[in-house]
């Protein structure tokens, strides 16, 4: 596991840790993992939604991978709500929207004990760009009881807060 680091501009107190990872599936997916520790009254989670594609996710409490080909400035955005629903995005390069073709659902799992959230996702192999070589940025954005909203990645850019940014995007992984 990885360590997320807050973004400066939107520090927090109450998150003890935020760690993520990503590797290769059995069926050359992609496998994700967010663990989190925080206080869980400073937490706010959205209520159950049903799984489907949802726009709008990061306004809440949500996890993130974008994932870039090498050799392309293409990439897919995923982002995940622990309440179960997700969506997907596709770029043809920085944030230029590119249409992508429909996408099967992720295996997405939460589970929450106390002031521990864990967040494992499948994503399909058909949801990643082609090539041998992946670069992926992981992130989440977490809502605070209040409404205000945090932005934690494994890198962030200056200014602020843009999870597309190639900054961003500091994990490789190979076929």
């Amino acid at each position: 596991m990885t360590p997320l680091r807050c973004h400066s501009q939107t520090p927090v107190s109450w998150v003890y840790s935020l760690e993520a990872r990503a590797g290769w599936g059995p069926d050359a997916g992609l496998c994700l993992e967010y663990r989190l520790q925080a206080a869980p009254p400073a937490l706010r989670l959205p209520a159950y939604l049903p799984r489907r594609p949802t726009d709008g996710l990061w306004r809440h409490s949500c996890c993130e991978a974008f994932l870039l080909g090498a050799d392309a400035p293409a990439y897919r955005e995923v982002n995940l709500s622990p309440a179960g629903a997700w969506a997907g995005y596709g770029y043809s390069a920085y944030r230029q929207s590119a249409e992508v073709p429909p996408l099967p659902d992720p295996e997405i799992r939460c589970r929450r004990d106390g002031e521990f959230l864990s967040l494992e996702a499948r994503i399909p192999a058909a949801w990643l760009p082609p090539g041998r070589r992946l670069r992926v940025g992981l992130s989440a954005v977490l809502e605070h009881a209040d409404g205000g909203l945090s932005y934690w990645a494994l890198g962030h850019p200056p200014g602020r807060p843009d999870f597309h940014h190639p900054d961003c995007f500091l994990l490789e992984l190979e076929r």
